[in-house]
């Protein structure tokens, strides 16, 4: 209503990266299309008609929340995206990569130790971890975990650091064994961190 043509812009952003992919137009008719769908659909203004994100490319993006600026006169989609964004093939709109900063990298060793533990491939480490069984893992947790307080009292800085990321990856590979994900302990430790007196 706050816009005499009736389209409204829209910032897509990736809900797991942040990454900003791009900026389309809605009318009212895309929004309750894209609500029902699940999937962006914006309205074309060069082609003067509704268009599905990815309904040529099956590079789809699908609806994870749908918000609005504080005037009302901007949409907030966040989403996933199901491949490149961009027509010319690239990650976003702007030219920029999609993977997000050094903690998505996190993420996405998760997803490479839960693909391992599901393939098995035979020349991968992780699968050999899981083929031991979970005491095995267990076990090699807390070795590095030995390993990297060793190595903090000494003065390599390298060492140390990395000690540490042999006890996060073993941890990983041990909360995937117990099937349990790194979002899950975030939220734990969420939920420490709130003040006191709030729920």
């Amino acid at each position: 209503e706050k816009y005499t043509d009736g389209l409204g812009p829209v910032v897509v952003q990736d809900v797991e990266t942040r990454r900003v992919l791009m900026l389309g137009f809605m009318n009212a008719e895309a929004l309750l299309k894209t609500e029902v769908s699940g999937r962006v659909t914006f309205y074309s203004r060069t082609k003067k008609r509704l268009w599905t994100k990815g309904e040529t490319s099956g590079n789809f993006l699908d609806v994870v929340s749908i918000t609005s600026d504080c005037d009302e006169d901007t949409l907030l989609l966040k989403a996933k995206p199901d491949g490149p964004v961009c027509h010319t093939g690239a990650e976003t709109c702007f030219g920029e990569s999609n993977l997000g900063d050094k903690l998505d990298f996190l993420s996405e060793l998760e997803a490479t130790i839960e693909d391992r533990r599901s393939a098995r491939p035979e020349d991968s480490y992780v699968a050999k971890l899981f083929a031991k069984g979970l005491n095995k893992i267990a076990q090699k947790v807390g070795e590095e975990a030995v390993e990297t307080v060793i190595s903090a009292k000494d003065e390599d800085q390298e060492a140390f650091k990395n000690e540490a990321a042999d006890l996060l990856f073993h941890l990983i590979v041990l909360l995937n064994a117990k099937n349990t994900s790194l979002d899950e302990i975030t939220e734990v430790l969420q939920r420490r961190h709130q003040p006191r007196g709030t729920s």
